[in-house]
């Protein structure tokens, strides 16, 4: 195994698919228009956007005009969060006071919810979920009360991998909180679950392309038909003056090439791939002493494994993989580099220490058998090396 990278990061983020690299290529050198204008380059450019929009929303089950493109999942959730909340203030006779979301939300909801909290002197409250990471419905429809606005749960925990009860979900808020809208972070959630499926029921879903194959710097928000968001980048006017800015035409092209490959090849990805992280979570568990799972691993999704090493701190186990060929992460990879708790632990009750100890290994559609042995063989001696 000398020499050898096994690379097990697939939720922070994925190789391009071939596909996905194809139709991007005419749209970075011949095919350069500014979809904007109207000569005949601009107009191949804007055939080229609405070709991918009507892809895109076939594959998320929407309207081609519920789609805003973005530059990924961090401004498509700021953008739902913040642009679903300035409109409903601007619209409602009566604006709600209170918003609502899940305490292991990735930063990009969590931190945009606490933000727009300080801002406008709105009431966040962050529901916790159990040792099993789904949120607690019960705790859930206590916090939904009449005067809360927006509702935020993401469909797959980043970091764990956990799959959240979103029908549920959206049946509590529409009963304790009518007037609230539902919005789900489905970015990790592509790969391993049916996309017409996230969206049903849900008001604004946000997606990011290089969590499925496809490039970096490009995603897309669903904004069901009915609701307004107001936008958050002023400008041109594009994306029905949702979303101003220059589309980037190769990005969009590219991620829905990579949306409708992962479509096609899910169901014997999901089999193939959740028997690898089968094989891999079962043998670490048998063979390093002191090694727990995080969560129902039936819970998750096939391609996510997070174990816990007691007396183990994270951050130095992926260094000492690192050099081994492994590549994990210490929770979500916006965070590395720094030893920190991890919130998404803490959030489900347990420990700083134990939150300070897990380690997220990610498989994707390109993780091979001998990838498996590869961590197999080397992670038990990495373990055994810090504690000693």
């Amino acid at each position: 195994m000398a020499g050898r990278r096994s690379y097990f990061d697939h939720a922070a983020t994925t190789p391009m698919r071939p596909e996905a690299v194809e139709a991007m290529l005419p749209f970075l050198s011949g095919n350069f228009g500014n979809p904007s204008g109207s000569h005949a380059e601009s107009r191949r450019a804007r055939r080229a956007v609405d070709d991918a929009r009507d892809q895109v929303a076939l594959l998320l089950g929407a309207d081609p005009g519920e789609v805003v493109f973005t530059s990924g999942g961090t401004e498509a959730d700021n953008l739902a969060v913040a642009g679903a909340w300035e409109a409903m203030v601007a619209t409602s006779p009566t604006p709600a006071t209170s918003l609502v979301c899940s305490a292991m939300e990735h930063h990009a909801v969590l931190n945009a919810c606490r933000a727009l909290a300080r801002r406008t002197g709105a009431e966040l409250r962050e529901v916790r979920t159990g040792k099993d990471g789904i949120i607690d419905l019960d705790a859930l429809a206590e916090a939904c009360t009449p005067e809360v606005g927006l509702v935020s749960v993401m469909t797959v925990n980043n970091e764990i991998g956990t799959v959240q009860p979103i029908g549920s979900v959206t049946a509590v808020v529409r009963h304790r909180s009518p007037s609230a809208l539902v919005h789900t972070d489905a970015v990790q959630a592509v790969p391993w679950l049916d996309g017409r499926e996230l969206t049903a029921g849900a008001d604004l879903v946000a997606i990011s392309a290089h969590k499925f194959g496809g490039p970096k710097g490009v995603g897309a928000l669903v904004v069901r038909d009915g609701t307004v968001v107001h936008p958050i980048l002023h400008g041109g006017g594009q994306e029905r003056d949702r979303r101003s800015g220059t589309h980037n035409v190769a990005g969009i092209v590219s991620m829905a090439a990579a949306l409708a490959a992962t479509d096609s090849d899910r169901p014997s990805t999901v089999e193939r791939v959740g028997r690898m992280r089968d094989r891999l979570g079962d043998g670490l568990l048998a063979t390093v002493a002191g090694t727990s799972e995080t969560g129902e691993r039936s819970a998750r999704t096939a391609g996510h494994l997070h174990l816990r090493f007691a007396g183990i701190e994270s951050e130095a186990l992926v260094v000492l993989l690192d050099e081994a060929g492994v590549a994990v992460s210490a929770g979500a990879a916006c965070s590395s580099g720094a030893v920190e708790a991890s919130h998404v632990l803490e959030s489900m009750g347990f420990s700083r220490e134990e939150a300070t100890g897990g380690i997220r290994i990610s498989l994707g559609a390109t993780t091979t058998e001998a990838d498996i042995d590869h961590a197999l063989a080397v992670v038990p001696g990495a373990v055994a090396q810090l504690r000693d």
